[in-house]
């Protein structure tokens, strides 16, 4: 059930430099509880830059990111507290190889969370069972498709219960077969209420279930909207273009 009421998640402004080149350059963003929102755009625009700062992994040079009416980037923040609030999930799984699936679902649920190791795993396994796999809860991650460990890294994140779900172009380093089975995942999670900011070139996946599409180009929001009207009747010139583009590949 999204609602439209109050922002989750707040961004005003917000400038990255690296190096002297200004990557992101006065993004503003809002996100509601419930809601999927897309972002798209070419490789360099922005995204993933974008992502990593809503989630304290890269320091912004100017601006505000405001959770649950809280500003997240002011001087003393514990930034700990927030990452357990807004999970990100990378292209690469990075699930830790010497560990089981389940002991990579409870790891920072215990060791973060300090959650009881039977709670925790009770916690992994129901996941598990949701995604189907169950059977894999002691395999290690090589035993696993690419798929299935995108899936497990994605329910890492879900099991933290955070009050935003960040995803980075979650399919990309995936083979053709194995991406509906990630995008499954996001339309179930979409269903119990998981606000979710997502970076993706999926896109008759973004028209389809996000709530809200922003296209990013050197980076700043070209163009947003809602999915339906986005994708039906694009308003910029360079959004058009963009969109163009992709149904020539």
């Amino acid at each position: 059930m999204t609602n439209w009421s109050k922002p989750s998640l707040l961004v005003k402004g917000i400038r990255k430099n690296y190096e002297g080149r200004e990557i992101l350059r006065g993004v503003d963003l809002e996100v509601y509880p419930g809601q999927i929102v897309a972002l798209i755009g070419s490789s360099g625009s922005g995204k993933s830059t974008l992502l990593r700062c809503l989630n304290l992994l890269e320091e912004i040079n100017d601006g505000q990111i405001i959770l649950d009416g809280e500003d997240i980037t002011r001087s003393g923040v514990n930034q700990d507290q927030v990452r357990e609030q807004i999970g990100l999930v990378f292209q690469s799984f990075n699930l830790f190889a010497h560990l089981t699936i389940l002991e990579n679902i409870t790891l920072a649920l215990r060791h973060v969370k300090g959650m009881a190791k039977e709670e925790a795993d009770q916690l992994g396994l129901s996941w598990l069972k949701r995604i189907g796999l169950a059977e894999k809860a002691n395999s290690y991650p090589d035993k696993l498709s690419g798929g299935q460990q995108q899936r497990t890294a994605i329910v890492r994140a879900v099991a933290m219960n955070p009050k935003v779900l960040l995803l980075d172009e979650v399919t990309s380093a995936l083979d053709p077969e194995l991406v509906g089975e990630v995008l499954n995942l996001i339309k179930d999670l979409k269903q119990t209420g998981t606000t979710i900011v997502m970076a993706t070139h999926e896109m008759s996946f973004a028209r389809d279930v996000a709530d809200w599409v922003v296209f990013l180009e050197e980076g700043v929001v070209a163009e947003e909207g809602e999915a339906v009207d986005f994708f039906k009747n694009p308003k910029q010139q360079r959004t058009k273009e963009f969109l163009a583009r992709l149904k020539q590949r």
